[in-house]
């Protein structure tokens, strides 16, 4: 069956409505100025602009002041609200702050479910000139108190389910001044806390939004590694140029489009092309609050006639599991693009797209770190299933070795990117010497091990620290993934290198079936035959564990390293990113 599949899928070009010019890719990539789509920015004086104003207000000049630009669902009821609603509102959550005494580049954190209040009120900040901060609802106490800690936030803007995580943490943050609830009801009330909608009444509908300088800071994420605290990404006002461009270019956003993209602003993609991104171009978009469920999603296609979906290789994986059946009693006719970012995207989810709803899903590649799409699969463009694609044009790419030398193609070696695009990181908070350490030779060096082929398409193969040395063999565990999850009964797979004396290392996989399989020995023997014959005999998993679930951060990606640590029964260390289950 997958030696049967299609190494390069071609997109038909009348299901999606890209620029001509992106038709010739090369030619695009060559002439392509950063300078030149300044011109299309709103700036708000003498080189000063400001993301929010970009992202909405901009609009209320034009036909699209009375066009939707959020329909937000909940599990009680339905929202919309316009261009202009969202300018009012954000206005005058600005006007709130600057009551509060707020001045540009204090840290004003949103810990808050996907309720409309996070979005108009991450506009606000912006427009003060204060730094945003955003954190998942999924966050314990640990998990806050290092952020709003770290980062000296004075202020927190949350609601009445979540205040008690704040509570406990409270008395150990000295810089944190005031806590603004959500809803109208007070709950616990402590000194220095204001409820949400006493700040906003009779405030001012009408705002000066600050002027900001392009590399002025505008928002931040603390984003995990391998080990230690998790660390404060800082970004810029000028990431809306690079935001409004991909936007436009690889997810394809057009006047008469309603996209949804399935990210949390808790993660930087639900910012990047949740907010800022498809405002800037205009767009109507959806969010759907509600929890998972492959029905509900299909539903929310169906009845808001979603045209461009943005989502995650885990969200995909999980409709998968439900099985083509479900999403067949819908009708899913207005979609015409869809596209995956947050780990790499299976070949199999790239079959699955196409037989299940007559599309192809394009995937991604970008970082916390980058603040936007770097390399991309672009609307009809040819795509090779399992393929990030090609870079952006205005970002040069390569892979090269530990002295910064490009290598030849075919060759595994880190993806470096040249620094320099408009939504590259600004710093780390605190840490200019964790800053530097991402910049070697002349390079963003990415932590990602990949190569590019004859065509110029990147491919994955893992982090840098995640590639499996089995039998002298380099194996990347994306490759063995995503031949795991070709297997009819798998839903989900992460694979880990485990320490073996003959071998130096083993390949063990952790999985989760599909609806109708249960796990016992004869299916783990189904498996290994399954990939020794489609993939390679060096590269099959010696080990199989069947698990539930499998730990994932809230932007979906699977976490070899606690996979990994919980094997060899080491500290896991920090999981704050971690989804709840």
């Amino acid at each position: 069956m997958a030696a049967k599949r299609p190494k390069i899928i071609k997109k038909d070009l009348k299901r999606v409505s890209v620029k001509p010019n992106l038709l010739n890719y090369e030619k695009t990539y060559r002439s392509f100025s950063y300078k030149k789509v300044e011109k299309e920015l709103a700036w708000l004086g003498k080189g000063k602009l400001n993301a929010a104003h970009d992202a909405v207000d901009k609009h209320l000049n034009t036909w699209r002041k009375n066009k939707v630009a959020l329909y937000w669902i909940g599990d009680e009821c339905d929202k919309k609200y316009t261009f202009l609603e969202l300018a009012q509102l954000s206005n005058q959550f600005a006007n709130a702050l600057v009551e509060q005494k707020i001045k540009k580049e204090d840290r004003v954190f949103l810990f808050l479910p996907r309720i409309p209040e996070l979005y108009f009120s991450f506009l606000g900040i912006l427009k003060t000139g204060a730094i945003a901060g955003t954190m998942f609802a999924a966050f314990g106490p640990d998990a806050i108190y290092d952020r709003l800690h770290d980062s000296g936030a004075s202020v927190v803007i949350t609601s009445p389910e979540l205040k008690p995580r704040i509570d406990k943490i409270r008395k150990k943050l000295p810089d944190l001044k005031t806590v603004i609830v959500t809803g109208s009801v007070k709950v616990n009330s402590r000194k220095g806390e204001v409820l949400f909608n006493d700040m906003m009444k009779g405030q001012s509908r009408n705002f000066k939004t600050k002027e900001m300088k392009p590399k002025d800071k505008a928002y931040m994420l603390y984003t995990s590694g391998t080990t230690g605290k998790p660390k404060g990404v800082v970004h810029t006002h000028y990431d809306i140029i690079h935001q409004y461009m991909t936007s436009k270019w690889v997810l394809d956003l057009q006047e008469e489009d309603v996209y949804w993209c399935t990210a949390d602003p808790g993660w930087v993609t639900g910012i990047a092309y949740g907010i800022l991104g498809p405002w800037a171009n205009g767009t109507s978009s959806v969010v759907d609050a509600r929890r998972f469920s492959a029905e509900k999603w299909y539903d929310t296609l169906e009845k808001y006639r979603v045209t461009v979906w943005y989502t995650a290789p885990t969200a995909i994986r999980m409709m998968m599991k439900e099985g083509s059946k479900l999403a067949k009693k819908f009708d899913l006719s207005s979609l015409r693009h869809m596209c995956s970012v947050g780990e790499p995207l299976n070949p199999e989810a790239v079959y699955w797209g196409l037989n299940t709803m007559g599309l192809v899903f394009h995937d991604n590649w970008w970082q916390t770190e980058t603040g936007g799409i770097l390399i991309a699969n672009y609307p009809g463009m040819a795509v090779k299933p399992g393929s990030m694609g090609k870079p952006f044009p205005g970002i040069k790419a390569a892979i090269v070795d530990e002295h910064g030398k490009i290598k030849k193609t075919g060759k595994e070696g880190n993806l470096a990117i040249k620094p320099g695009w408009p939504s590259m990181m600004i710093e780390v908070w605190k840490n200019p010497v964790k800053y530097k350490e991402y910049f070697k030779n002349g390079w963003y060096i990415t932590g990602d091990k990949a190569k590019v082929d004859k065509d110029g398409y990147f491919w994955f193969i893992g982090r840098a620290d995640d590639v499996i040395n089995t039998a002298g063999h380099r194996v990347g565990p994306f490759e063995v993934e995503s031949a795991l999850v070709a297997h009819p009964a798998i839903a989900e797979a992460g694979v880990i290198g485990k320490p073996d004396e003959m071998f130096g290392e083993i390949i063990k996989a952790f999985v989760s079936l599909n609806k109708g399989y249960k796990p016992n020995d004869g299916l783990k023997k189904d498996i290994q035959h399954f990939m020794k014959r489609y993939h390679a005999g060096h590269a099959y998993p010696k080990e199989i564990e069947f698990r539930d679930n499998l730990p994932k951060t809230r932007s979906g990606k699977i976490m070899r390293r606690v996979l990994k640590c919980q094997e060899l029964g080491l500290p896991v260390g920090d999981i704050s990113t971690l989804e709840d289950d």
